[in-house]
């Protein structure tokens, strides 16, 4: 775990500062028991809805992360070609899903060849595409369909991806269409429902409306002849980058149990951030401090290329000292700043942090997922 120890912070019980001799700065460092402790607290917390779980690894295409989760029974759930090469070389099963809406004719060739479980289809164009490529490959893919319920997760507008107005998945009405355009279709076979509207949710409402509605959905399908076998449910459970309030995990999975639980279908999510981010620290080293005419800036050798979420869209992360003595200090207001030339390039503003000097190193704090 991460935590300090005789002053200093520390990384299963290995002093940051040690590694920092050994590597210099910046770099990433991981809690290999934190995401141990996250993939087998929610495995637990969902066992009674027998859902399979699938690493959005996205959300941290490290390779060591990949491996231990896979060791702990893990898929993967992936949005690149890279990501799915990372997954064959770590050892996880092939048969994972891959999303997202780009997907290019060498990834779908690359999917098929290795007998994903499946891929989940986001406009009609690609649906058509997979078929003539499974067709020249002699294969029949097996495919979902990503739907769009209108959901608000109530997250950060960047990350909400399950409204009418995101690129994501088709109109949840259309769904039929979709499905009896697949069955006219010789190279596809299309028997499941996919879902995903939104990362770092804290509230289960979103959750709950959106399950709701496909299950509604399901049964509307199988009433017209359609088989419905597996239901991808998504991801996008949040963690606490300051003082949030976490979803209750057992209430979670008593909605899933209370919308989709009867519909004996095979379930999946798709956690990421959920399983990584709190176990991944960015250390980084202070170059410079910088007093301006309105501002004092802490300038560090980390950058926003190493963790963009702040500037990206406002994330918060909590900045604390290598060494513990120095949180103890007289505190004061700065920016903490990369050396990049632009002025989007920080990671903190107008923050109260312990006075820090020159070459002191410092962590940036639930850092584990989409940083890397």
């Amino acid at each position: 775990m991460i935590n300090y120890k005789n002053g200093n912070l520390t990384v299963e019980s290995v002093d940051v500062s040690k590694i920092v001799s050994e590597v210099g700065t910046p770099f990433y460092c991981y809690s290999y028991n934190k995401i141990l402790d996250q993939y087998r607290g929610l495995a637990a917390a969902l066992s009674s809805s027998k859902i399979s779980i699938y690493f959005a690894v996205k959300a941290n295409s490290n390779l060591s992360i990949i491996k231990t989760l896979a060791k702990e029974g893990a898929g993967a759930d992936v949005v690149s070609l890279g990501e799915f090469k990372r997954c064959l070389l770590a050892g996880v099963d092939p048969k994972n899903c891959f999303s997202g809406v780009g997907k290019t004719t060498e990834e779908i060739v690359e999917a098929l060849n290795n007998d994903i479980f499946q891929i989940n289809v986001e406009s009609e164009a690609e649906l058509i595409n997979i078929n003539e490529i499974a067709k020249s490959l002699g294969k029949v893919a097996t495919i979902g369909l990503r739907v769009n319920p209108d959901v608000d997760a109530k997250t950060h507008e960047k990350i909400t991806t399950g409204k009418k107005e995101n690129k994501f998945g088709i109109d949840l009405k259309d769904a039929p269409i979709f499905f009896s355009k697949a069955s006219t279709l010789s190279n596809v076979s299309m028997k499941s429902l996919a879902v995903h509207i939104g990362s770092q949710l804290l509230e289960l409402s979103p959750y709950k409306s959106a399950y709701k509605k496909i299950a509604e959905m399901t049964r509307y399908l199988r009433s017209t002849g359609h088989e419905i076998s597996h239901l991808d449910l998504g991801g996008g459970l949040g963690i606490p980058y300051s003082d949030e309030s976490l979803a209750d995990l057992n209430a979670y999975n008593q909605i899933i149990l209370e919308t989709v639980g009867d519909l004996d279908c095979k379930l999946s999510i798709e956690p990421g951030r959920y399983l990584v981010g709190e176990a991944g620290i960015l250390i980084t080293r202070v170059i410079y401090i910088k007093q301006g005419e309105q501002k004092k800036f802490v300038i560090v050798d980390g950058a926003m290329n190493d963790l963009i979420r702040p500037t990206l869209y406002d994330g918060f992360h909590a900045i604390v000292p290598v060494t513990e003595k120095n949180l103890s200090s007289q505190k004061s207001l700065c920016d903490v700043v990369g050396p990049i030339c632009e002025s989007g390039d920080y990671f903190a503003k107008d923050r109260m942090l312990p006075e820090v000097s020159q070459n002191d190193l410092l962590a940036i704090t639930c850092s584990g997922a989409y940083g890397l």
